[in-house]
């Protein structure tokens, strides 16, 4: 019996992550209190459900607080559970209330929208220890979709490995456990004739290859990570994130992503997740949507 359930800010993309579950086989159930969690599930099993999907409202009561305790019972219960939190960028929540002209839903006359948005935050904070914190800051709502859909295809008893490239000049990301700064190393988008291609390419994976620092800061990386994962592993971790930064996020850092994920994957579940260049979808994938 699998359970996945999704939290997060309002504005974050939960409708859309709930969507993409129940596109793929979920039974889909949207924004329950944490105390009709249990009760749900078990509706729904005996009515002959074995996958389900649930989005959670972790503001209202002891939501955030009750959750740990409703996961543990679930799991004794046979549930394979996964809680799965969105996050996105301040400025990125406005915009996207500003375009819908959607009220948030903790906004009154005492508080502007911005002064909503990080009181929710503080309010969800203790939340991200419980799951997997996803950022959705920028990121076109199709390729939500197709991270969703990657993501309920891992075995949940083992620990993941999320490598994820990003540009330093759009911001660290938000669900980032580790983040490594790659800018130091040769930037090959200053050689024109590989400034419109990408860390995946054949030409910009050659000119990184002859630098010897970028061997060298590879095998940091590599052993950093490989030496420390059995301590989260140890942790209860289920998900670690793995962030490398370079200043675009389109060439080095893509680089590093590909390299590190192909080393670990004989090993470890992993997914890659470049930031940038559109998760893997072209970049313009679902241009004009934004999670919701």
């Amino acid at each position: 019996m699998d359970l996945i359930l999704v939290g997060g800010l309002a504005g974050s993309g939960k409708s859309v992550a709930l969507g993409a579950l129940e596109d793929s086989g979920y039974y889909a159930a949207g924004n329950l209190p944490v105390s009709l969690v249990e009760p749900t599930a078990d509706y729904l099993q005996r009515a002959g459900h074995q996958r389900i999907a649930m989005t959670v409202d972790l503001l209202l009561g002891d939501g955030g607080g009750a959750l740990p305790a409703a996961v543990a019972r679930l799991r004794e219960a046979g549930w394979t559970v996964r809680f799965l939190l969105l996050d996105a960028k301040t400025d990125t929540l406005v915009k996207r209330f500003s375009e819908t002209r959607r009220r948030h839903p903790l906004s009154d006359r005492s508080r502007t929208l911005t002064e909503s948005i990080e009181h929710e935050r503080s309010l969800l904070a203790d939340a991200r220890a419980y799951g997997f914190v996803f950022d959705t800051s920028d990121l076109p709502a199709a390729a939500l979709r197709a991270w969703i859909k990657d993501f309920v295809a891992v075995d949940a008893s083992r620990l993941t490995l999320l490598f994820e490239s990003f540009g330093f000049k759009h911001g660290v990301p938000l669900d980032a456990d580790l983040v490594f700064d790659v800018r130091c190393l040769p930037n090959p988008h200053y050689e024109p004739r590989l400034a419109p291609l990408t860390g995946r390419d054949a030409p910009v994976v050659e000119f990184l290859e002859r630098l010897p620092e970028v061997e060298r800061m590879y095998g940091d990386i590599y052993h950093f990570v490989a030496s420390w994962l059995p301590d989260y592993a140890r942790d209860n971790r289920n998900y670690l994130t793995v962030a490398i930064g370079c200043t675009g996020g389109r060439h080095r850092s893509v680089y590093f992503v590909e390299r590190l994920a192909k080393a670990f994957e004989s090993r470890y579940q992993v997914l890659r997740r470049h930031r940038e260049i559109g998760s893997g979808l072209e970049a313009s994938a679902g241009a004009g949507e934004a999670p919701r």
